[in-house]
């Protein structure tokens, strides 16, 4: 492989970024999450949101002694920054103990490495924490547990004893926690010290609680070595408990079970604590391995917070269902067990990945937009049932899921999982078109029936519903299986057929009727929003009814595609953009309309259309103006002097790009109902579209803006909210590495290539499909171009790159 610099600066974080939160834990698994001070926070793992929980007495702590000296010991984690602090902390935050003063954290994904730093402070501290992450793999993605690796380092000229230890609290039963050391759980807690495979740990479980039940579950911690455990911290009133586990510790670094035992009560703590003791020599590095796992096997379906109301207590046992991988691994201590006997693997592929990744000349802000969208995926907004049905909601509110259903005009700007797990998009599929489609074609845009026995009763959405056929499009074109082509091909003409005959009831080819959309309402009248979704949607079902040898329908399709687009471009288009077409009546009759605005989601059809290879929509250089004139008029630089009674993503000193805007005047009064606001969702999509069109400073420019906003001060920039945190429409992100490699994928016709928009002459770059991943490379050598591409994952036996035959299994070059 010809060897280049990577030219990506790394972003740093520090105690004063007290937004980050950085999510430990697989797909469909829930999380845990570390801040910026190596602190974990908002304990997801049980099921449904839980932003802001913190489980107590649950840490890692360092222990160093040199000889002439006194121990010292201390939380591995910083000391909040001072602006940031609370003014009171519970006990079981230990806020009393000795911290590091600072922190500084960085991300290449899905490896966290935070280093602790204390001044004349004799050892060099840096945390390694990570979970996991293959793409076309998710089942080792999916795991819930994650590993932290401390690597110690003595920056003395004398030998010392250095211990870690971790500490975790039995969470069996977990039902509530007040942050005021008052702990609801179900049943009694048991802490088992167990010793397997070179091993050492304990397995946290309860007695007293059905497997069927809601908290039923377990937990584990482990670690390889020479491992001392306290299998549970002294029993007794107050904080007992932590004041013996402190004191021993800091003793010899060694833990002892608690010397008097005493009856646990219900309320009662149940901490677990293992240890880990070596002698570091002056210049050498000590690392110290552990693995947490937890295992919540049964969950409620749409029910948003997890719970059911006496009311509904009857219904409650067909409300449950078994996670995913609860199917792979019978309980926590089994989850570590797999992932120390594969971890060679699995750090190995990870790290393939993240170095792939990180490779990618595609600049901070761009990559750390990509890693965003990947932690949508393993954050609670997404979740796996027994049987491996995938399914989402649009996002997590603090305690709750937020909008539930796969919902497809929502899901439809998301890219991430079908590039890095197209199985999961192809399961989405067969719910969409087998499960939510029926006889006559209509597509319930909310996923209902298989978690709740019956259909989502509203109309379909009009940009959802053809957005699913796009997608049909590209999940074939990704995998190149025509065995899923042909399982939905049926229900996919009935799709079109009632689009044709609902939407678009004169025949012209441009939609008038009523069509919801991914704004919550109506619109009526001619719209190019709804129409260039409809134009994508016709094109892709003729390019596949075509290949499936059914000419005549593929025909009719591909001209009613091309009559309504030149039809769409006389009604339509105003010389700067496309604007909506409805008449004074309509405009009088319905509120949330947008009329004569200037639309930010106006061309998304065709922005779907580039980055599944059905080339232009429409007139391109209507197209390239229609962008540019979204760019002026929607992006602002300063958002100060807009006014908005909507809801707040941006304030007034923020960059950001609104939804609609009226240069031209003619703003209704009722306009839709979120035309002022400011999505990530869209701003990514509009940045992908305009670096098709060639304005790829502009585009970037729109990215910068997000990453501005989600800086770690005052929003996580692992975190973009829409309607919940971890919001479904942020994952268009993916699609700004799509567009700036000018990668396109076809393993129908196992065919693959890249065109750079960025670096041709030093480029490089992460690629996946339905059957490999790894990186691009090319580069200008002797006049010309060159380029190699590595398999990192799978092969490329038989793919054509570039339009050139490579070799199988080799470092592929040009």
């Amino acid at each position: 492989m010809r060897e280049g610099k990577e030219k990506n600066r790394q972003k740093i974080y520090t105690g004063k970024h007290a937004a980050l939160r950085a999510l430990l834990g697989g797909i469909g698994t829930g999380n845990i999450s570390l801040d910026a001070c190596g602190s974990f926070r908002d304990f997801e793992i049980f099921n449904h949101p839980d932003k802001g929980l913190k489980l107590p007495c649950y840490f890692f702590a360092l222990r160093t002694k040199q000889e002439g000296r006194d121990a010292d010991a201390r939380i591995l984690e910083a000391v909040p920054d001072k602006a940031n602090r609370k003014p009171m902390y519970h006990a079981g935050e230990l806020m009393g103990l000795p911290r590091f003063s600072e922190s500084r954290f960085q991300c290449r994904y899905p490896f966290y490495e935070i280093e602790l730093l204390e001044k004349d402070f004799p050892f060099r501290v840096k945390c390694r924490a990570y979970t996991p992450f293959i793409p076309l793999d998710a089942d080792s993605s999916g795991m819930p547990y994650y590993e932290m690796r401390y690597e110690i380092t003595n920056c003395s000229d004398e030998e010392a004893e250095v211990s870690v230890a971790g500490s975790v609290l039995n969470a069996a039963g977990f039902m509530e926690y007040d942050g005021f050391d008052r702990l609801e759980e179900k049943g009694r807690r048991i802490n088992e010290r167990r010793r397997a495979d070179g091993l050492s740990g304990v397995f946290l479980h309860g007695e007293g609680i059905e497997n069927s039940d809601i908290t039923f579950g377990s937990m584990a911690l482990a670690a390889p070595g020479e491992v001392s455990c306290k299998t549970h911290w002294q029993y007794g009133g107050w904080w007992d408990g932590a004041e013996e586990f402190w004191r021993d510790f800091l003793e010899d670094g060694v833990l002892e079970e608690a010397g008097e035992e005493k009856e646990q009560t219900r309320q009662e703590r149940c901490v677990a604590s293992l240890a880990v003791k070596q002698r570091i020599a002056p210049g050498e590095t000590g690392v110290f391995t552990f693995y947490t796992a937890w295992h919540f096997p049964n969950r409620y379906g749409w029910h948003p917070d997890g719970h059911v109301t006496k009311e509904e207590e009857g219904e409650k046992e067909k409300r449950v269902f078994r996670n995913y991988y609860a199917v792979l691994w019978k309980d926590a201590w089994e989850v570590i067990l797999d992932a120390h006997k594969r971890g060679e693997y699995l750090e190995e592929k990870s790290k393939a990945f993240s170095e792939a990744l990180y490779g990618s000349t595609v600049g901070e802000d761009v990559l750390e937009a990509l890693v965003s969208s990947i932690t949508v995926l393993r954050s609670c907004t997404c979740f796996r049932i027994e049987d491996g049905t995938f399914f989402g909601w649009e996002g997590c509110f603090e305690k709750s899921g937020s909008c539930a259903g796969n919902c497809t005009h929502v899901w439809n700007y998301a890219q991430t999982a079908a590039f890095l797990f197209p199985e999961l998009e192809r399961d989405m599929r067969r719910t969409e078109f087998l499960t939510e489609t029926d006889r006559e074609g209509r597509m319930a845009f909310r996923a209902k029936r298989k978690l709740e026995g019956s259909p989502f009763e509203m109309y379909p959405a009009a940009d959802g519903q053809l957005g699913c056929v796009m997608r049909v499009y590209r999940e074939w074109k990704l995998s190149g299986k025509d065995d899923f082509l042909k399982e939905l091909w049926q229900k996919v003409k009935k799709v079109m057929e009632y689009a044709c005959r609902i939407w678009d009831q004169d025949g012209d080819g441009v939609m008038e009727a009523m069509q919801h959309n991914t704004y919550d309402i109506e619109f009526y009248g001619n719209t190019s929003m709804t129409n260039s979704v409809f134009y994508g949607a016709l094109r892709a079902a003729a390019k596949m009814a075509e290949y499936l040898g059914e000419m005549e329908t593929a025909k009719g399709w591909l001209l009613r595609a091309e009559k309504g687009s030149e039809k769409m471009e006389r009604l339509l288009w105003n010389g700067e953009y496309y604007r909506q077409r409805i008449s004074r009546e309509e405009m009088e009759a319905y509120d949330y309309q947008y009329g004569d605005g200037c639309l930010s989601d106006q061309l998304f059809g065709q922005q779907l259309a580039h980055l599944y290879g059905l080339g232009y929509l429409f007139d391109k250089e209507h197209v390239k103006k229609a962008m540019s004139s979204i760019y002026r008029y929607n992006f602002k630089r300063s958002l100060k002097g807009q006014r908005s009674v909507q809801r707040c993503y941006a304030m007034a000193e923020e960059a950001g790009l609104v939804l609609c805007s009226w240069p031209r005047g003619g703003r209704p009064k009722q306009p839709f109902v979120y035309a002022d606001e400011v999505w990530t969702g869209i701003e990514a999509q509009v940045a992908v579209h305009l670096i098709y069109e060639g304005m790829v400073q502009e585009a970037l420019e729109l990215v910068k803006a997000v990453r501005e906003r989600y800086d770690g001060i005052v929003r996580s920039p692992f975190d973009e909210v829409e309607c919940g945190y971890h919001y479904v429409r942020s994952m268009a992100s993916w699609g700004l590495l799509i567009a700036l490699s000018g990668y396109r994928c076809d393993m129908v016709k196992r065919e693959i290539s890249f065109s750079p928009a960025v670096s041709q002459d030093e480029f490089r770059c992460f690629y996946s499909n339905g059957e490999s991943w790894g990186t691009y490379h090319q580069w200008r050598e002797n006049g010309g171009i060159r380029w190699e591409v590595t398999p990192c994952f799978g092969n490329l036996e038989g793919v054509r790159v570039n339009g050139k035959p490579l070799p199988v299994n080799l470092d592929l070059r040009e």
